[in-house]
């Protein structure tokens, strides 16, 4: 099934289930899509909703940490249940050690020794990671195995 038929088919659920959280987040993410396909004047690919997911999720991770410094742990959870009903929509994500050896391979590819070839080497990457690990963590580990 096409990704966007069960995201549809997703609302339609926590609507039966009366599961507030998920139709919370089902609703906000359709409406994220019917944005930008506004904005590109054409309908979303299967990449583009994931990149749409994923930016999703980490607005919320964003705010589970604010409600956390704030002591709010009544939105915290409400974020996290969100959280978790979109990640069902995502490919399954990468282990560090998987990263590790995309990096490793990427590394090989271009060449890479020092800081200096990062760019090459996240370029290299990002299509094969392809929304599978967050932006931030693969960054973080290239950036520890390249020498400075």
């Amino acid at each position: 099934m096409e990704l966007q038929q069960r995201i549809e088919m997703a609302l339609k659920e926590a609507l039966r289930e009366k599961d507030e959280d998920k139709r919370d987040a089902v609703r906000a993410l359709l409406t994220a899509m019917k944005n930008k396909e506004k904005e590109f004047r054409r309908p979303l690919n299967e990449g583009e909703i994931q990149q749409l997911i994923a930016s999703q999720v980490k607005q919320r991770r964003d705010s589970v940490d604010q409600y956390s410094k704030a002591g709010r742990s009544d939105l915290k959870d409400k974020e996290e249940r969100e959280i978790h009903a979109l990640e069902a929509f995502l490919p399954e994500q990468l282990t560090l050690p998987q990263v590790d050896e995309l990096i490793e391979e990427a590394m090989r590819e271009t060449g890479a020794e020092t800081l200096k070839d990062m760019g090459k080497v996240m370029k290299n990457l990002m299509p094969k990671v392809g929304g599978r690990a967050e932006g931030k963590i693969v960054n973080e580990r290239v950036r520890a195995k390249l020498h400075p």
